[in-house]
């Protein structure tokens, strides 16, 4: 459908600032969000090359100087956002939040690469970027696994992308909530609220919030003393993914690769530790309380695209991953359906999300052709009839959040190109 894909390219150009591009057009988020910027400059690699490396340098003049790349960078001020830049109160020449997210950098723009050539002018530009991405991934390496274990830890929902999943149901329950707790929610404004987290989850991000300010953000301190702390086997899956490309880009520009090399190796072996093989599934780790994670996520899925090398767990995966919206139209959703969390229209509590679908996709292409051509053909068909959504009902695709949501349209593109 050229038409939609015209629509695509004007749905990204439309919410692009002077450098760098809001997730949508409204005010649920007036700011550039960490992972969007990477999916968003996939989407321009397809017809504005130049548009995709602004996107992703824009975001690493956030980078903080221990390496640390922000989940946020407010670019402009802007008070009808909560939490705000004063409400976070931190930054490196550019206000941001203080936590990160995952980091999908590296595999993007090692897509990127293999998509376009380069000219001579570019290539500084973007060996410049890989040694930002590099020091960005060490910072993990040192900061979120202090002992490692090869497995990195969040310290905030926030941090996992999939900011309100059944996931972290049990470590947030921990949480006392801070008292006297003063803050005003915008997003239940803009969007209807039946959408968004509930206020009891947002006292208790803010409450996390506020303990990693107390403490300003210093990463080894606040590693120790985080009311939340997870090892997330969807982020570590990601991660090691960037890692395997991170490598394959250190190579290209001939830079040090050695603390990115050893570190695949302690995460690959230790990643197979978070499968269960009673109940055939991966869990992610409460280390706060330590305590295993059992939720039938998405996000536990995100092991196929590590692209791990035990075929008979990548198989064990694939037959239940088949299962998983066994009686749905559409797939898939971010939690389950059958499970006792599972909620349709709540944000990432049961909606389909593209970018899910898409890391999804990508895992599934060199271990099952067939499904994973048809997990493209369904992700596609739920743009093509509902427009570029924030994420949509499993059960009828109803479209639900912001509308004209820039990651949406830049991996329409991308599926439509591959």
């Amino acid at each position: 459908m050229k038409n939609l894909i015209n629509k695509a390219k004007k749905t990204l150009l439309d919410n692009r600032k002077k450098n760098y591009t809001l997730p949508t057009n409204n005010k649920l988020y007036p700011a550039q969000w960490n992972w969007d910027s990477a999916f968003i400059a996939l989407g321009y690699s397809y017809f504005n090359l130049n548009y995709a490396l602004k996107e992703i340098q824009t975001l690493l003049k956030g980078q903080w100087k221990d390496g640390m790349v922000p989940h946020i960078l407010f670019h402009n001020i802007n008070n009808n956002y909560y939490p705000n830049h004063t409400a976070w109160n931190c930054g490196n020449k550019i206000h941001s939040s203080g936590i990160t997210q995952p980091p999908v950098l590296a595999t993007i723009l090692k897509e990127i690469l293999s998509n376009n050539k380069i000219n001579k002018k570019q290539i500084l530009l973007v060996k410049n970027i890989v040694k930002k991405i590099k020091k960005y991934h060490e910072w993990f390496i040192k900061y979120r696994d202090p002992k490692q274990t090869g497995l990195v830890s969040i310290l905030h929902p926030w941090e996992s992308g999939y900011d309100n999943s059944p996931i972290w149901d049990s470590p947030m329950e921990k949480v006392a909530v801070e008292k006297n707790l003063k803050y005003k929610r915008v997003d239940n404004k803009v969007i209807n609220p039946e959408f968004r987290p509930h206020n009891t989850d947002y006292d208790r991000y803010v409450t996390i919030k506020n303990k990693l300010k107390k403490y300003n953000y210093n990463p080894k301190t606040v590693f120790k003393l985080s009311l939340f702390n997870v090892v997330d086997v969807g982020f570590n899956s990601i991660f090691l993914k960037a890692n395997k490309d991170l490598i394959i880009l250190l190579d290209k520009f001939k830079l040090d690769k050695t603390i990115i090399s050893k570190y695949i190796k302690i995460t690959e072996n230790n990643l197979l530790k978070l499968y269960d093989k009673k109940k055939q599934t991966f869990f992610s780790k409460d280390l706060k309380n330590n305590r295993r994670i059992y939720v039938p996520s998405i996000s536990n899925y995100f092991v196929l695209f590590a692209d791990i090398d035990n075929a008979l767990i990548n198989n064990k995966l694939i037959k239940n991953l088949k299962k998983h919206n066994a009686k749905s139209r559409y797939f898939f959703s971010s939690i389950k359906p059958n499970h006792k969390t599972f909620e349709e229209k709540r944000y990432w509590r049961g909606p389909i999300w593209i970018n899910c679908n898409w890391l999804i996709y990508k895992g599934l292409k060199n271990k099952d052709k067939n499904f994973s051509e048809k997990v493209k053909k369904k992700t596609i068909q739920i743009i093509e009839k509902k427009g570029f959504y924030e994420y949509f009902s499993c059960k009828t695709a109803k479209p639900m959040g912001a509308q004209n949501f820039s990651w949406s349209a830049a991996l329409y593109l991308d599926l439509k190109n591959k």
